[in-house]
């Protein structure tokens, strides 16, 4: 996408993705409040693909500053309006509640802020976890889902190796070669290559 901007932060090196004639955030890792300031960007939307901490820790931040909407699916909600919810599972981690304005779920077709999405729920990775593809820039935000030459981590609490394995063999590799995959962690991908080379479960890859 021609005029996207992107920031990574935190300690897991976690992207987000803003755009900004839409002025849609993808994801609120830590630092993305003060890179937002910086850069002068304004957010009408933040749109969360999951629910880990370090893909959510500025988004109450984010919501309260530029008094945007939030959205995210409805399984995500236990993990981000309770504070105490990762420290629970053994992280010592607290974050700031973040309430959505609106929920998400699967679907064909979404106007968000005046873009088209197609949105896919493919857990295994976390409950409710959300890939959204902008249809007119052939751009999937993958979340956690799917990685150039990797999958997301199914060994939190939550995860399914199973489910995530099919969601993505049944929901992501049936797009087309060239959509664009931008992950949360690491670089960029083609959902080409990694349908015949990804280790975990591309064409020769072993189950």
């Amino acid at each position: 996408m021609k005029q996207m901007d992107t920031f990574t932060g935190g300690i897991f090196d976690t992207n987000c993705f803003f755009l900004p004639g839409s002025g849609i955030l993808v994801d609120a890792p830590q630092g993305a409040a003060e890179w937002l300031e910086r850069k002068g960007h304004k957010i009408s939307l933040l749109l969360l693909t999951h629910g880990h901490i370090d893909h959510v820790v500025d988004a109450a931040r984010i919501q309260r500053e530029h008094g945007c909407k939030v959205a995210y699916h409805r399984e995500t909600e236990q993990m981000v309006i309770d504070p105490l919810f990762f420290k629970r599972l053994g992280f010592g981690w607290e974050i700031e509640p973040v309430r959505a304005d609106f929920f998400i779920s699967e679907t064909d077709s979404v106007h968000l802020e005046g873009l088209d999405f197609q949105v896919f729920e493919v857990p295994g990775h976390c409950p409710g976890s959300l890939c959204f593809l902008l249809k007119e820039e052939d751009v999937l935000f993958g979340g956690d889902v799917l990685f150039a030459s990797g999958v997301g981590r199914w060994d939190l609490p939550g995860g399914d190796r199973d489910l995530l394995f099919t969601g993505i063999r049944t929901k992501l590799f049936p797009l087309a070669d060239n959509i664009t995959v931008l992950p949360g962690h690491g670089p960029a991908t083609k959902i080409g290559i990694e349908r015949k080379t990804n280790p975990y479960v591309g064409e020769n890859a072993r189950d």
